[in-house]
């Protein structure tokens, strides 16, 4: 192999370790969330709270999680005028003069979008998602959930529901996020179909989770192999 050769299998080579390096750090998050996700489930499922509370608790409701977040809902940034003015120019001395008489122009509004509202603390039970901050309290209970989304770093999160008409959410650090999207999506999903189905599910996931651990076979490895 001569040197140029050389120097591209190592440049291969590295950018394949960096990639294995990258998918096998978020195999090893997914894992150790699905680890924490079983032991919440199944203590849930044995009518035990996994977050210490003083929440007003409905019958068969548990805690399963509870981070730092920011609330955010819909609102609108200030309006602003443009236009000008119309009347007769009165003049004061000195080249300056003076205008009376109405102003006439337009009311522009302001722009609709998601804004930031209070910090506090956000916790996942059976029924509900709760948002609990010094100047802010929200909840989001899932039998009136219609829609979830969030960024592609699963950093922020976008509710709507039945009983409100402006969407809001919560918004988290990355890695936080993306915790709380597998604890929502289980908690939603045992709020539909119940502890011990979303309990199995997890668990079947945990027998071939190794099976899909990343593997890292260097590109110059393959060459030789061929």
């Amino acid at each position: 192999m001569g040197w140029i050769a050389n120097f591209k299998a190592k440049r291969a080579d590295k950018a394949a370790t960096n990639e294995y390096n990258r998918l096998h750090a978020i195999w090893q998050e997914d894992k150790e969330t699905l680890t924490k996700l079983i032991t919440v489930f199944t203590a849930a499922s044995k009518g035990e709270d996994s977050v210490p509370n003083s929440l007003m608790q409905a019958k068969g409701e548990h805690t399963l999680w509870s981070a730092t977040g920011i609330f955010h809902e819909a609102g609108r940034t200030p309006s602003r005028y443009t236009g000008g003015s119309s009347g007769v120019s009165i003049p004061i001395g000195g080249g300056i003069r003076f205008r009376v008489g109405a102003m006439q122009g337009q009311v522009i509004p302001g722009e609709e979008l998601q804004m930031d509202k209070d910090e506090g603390v956000v916790m996942l039970t059976t029924d509900r998602l709760i948002f609990t901050g010094p100047i802010k309290t929200q909840q989001w209970d899932f039998d009136k959930l219609l829609m979830a989304s969030t960024t592609p770093d699963q950093s922020d999160y976008f509710l709507s529901v039945s009983n409100r008409q402006k969407t809001s959410g919560v918004r988290f650090d990355p890695t936080t996020g993306r915790e709380f999207n597998r604890f929502l999506g289980s908690a939603t999903a045992v709020n539909e179909h119940g502890i011990e189905a979303v309990l199995k599910e997890l668990k079947d996931i945990e027998k071939r989770i190794y099976e899909e651990e990343p593997k890292l076979t260097p590109p110059s490895v393959q060459s030789s192999l061929q």
